[in-house]
């Protein structure tokens, strides 16, 4: 990739981070920093492709209101027919490793990452279980997202650590899960049994044509 290509990774970064952040910014301060993030980020843009933009000013750079749905991942890593969980600190529920798909990495590399980052375990993507609709499967999340999950081949003799994101970390059986957060009550049901081979791999959400209604409506 040339000079200007990952110039253009970190402009859509900066712009991802901001679109993301006002979302849920909670103070005037934190959407001011946004904004400005914003604004950089076209600013960044303009001098790469040589022209000037019409309104490089933090107060009138506006988020980009039709990115979603926006790239979600999860890790799913056995170990012993166990699946590996994690305790979030937002909610004290547990879910499968996983969060938002950054830019310049693939899918199956922001799996592998968050998996590391949340767990501390070094694992390789090896197939990709499902693609779940956040409308249809409990999130609470105000904007649509598009989760992905894959199966991680851990390293030998790893032990997941709590990462600093979660207070908890642990293998469970199917018989004996914890209390899951939103979304994943759904999600960890439904990976158990592709793994089992009850349901074809990948699982994807039924259309308005298919037959039944899509689980979790």
């Amino acid at each position: 990739m040339d000079t200007a290509g990952k110039l253009h990774l970190i402009a859509d970064e900066l712009c991802r981070i901001a679109n993301l952040e006002l979302h849920s910014a909670p103070t005037h301060y934190d959407l001011d920093r946004f904004r400005r993030i914003g604004s950089l980020s076209d600013r960044l843009v303009a001098a790469i492709e040589g022209r000037t933009t019409a309104d490089t000013t933090p107060e009138g750079w506006q988020p980009v209101v039709h990115a979603a749905p926006f790239v979600a991942n999860e890790a799913a890593v056995f170990r012993n027919r166990c699946i590996l969980l994690i305790k979030r600190e937002d909610n004290g529920l547990w879910a499968m490793p996983g969060g938002a798909t950054e830019v310049g990495e693939t899918w199956a590399e922001s799996a592998e990452r968050e998996l590391r980052e949340e767990t501390g375990v070094q694992g390789s993507a090896r197939e990709l279980l499902g693609v779940f609709d956040s409308r249809l499967c409990g999130s609470r999340v105000r904007q649509q997202w598009y989760v992905g999950v894959w199966l991680v081949a851990p390293g030998e003799g790893q032990i997941p650590i709590a990462g600093p994101e979660t207070t908890g970390v642990g293998f469970f059986a199917a018989d004996s899960l914890p209390d899951l957060s939103p979304g994943h009550k759904h999600r960890v049901l439904t990976v158990l049994k592709l793994v089992r081979g009850d349901l074809p791999v990948p699982y994807f959400d039924p259309t308005s044509g298919s037959n039944g209604v899509p689980a979790g409506r």
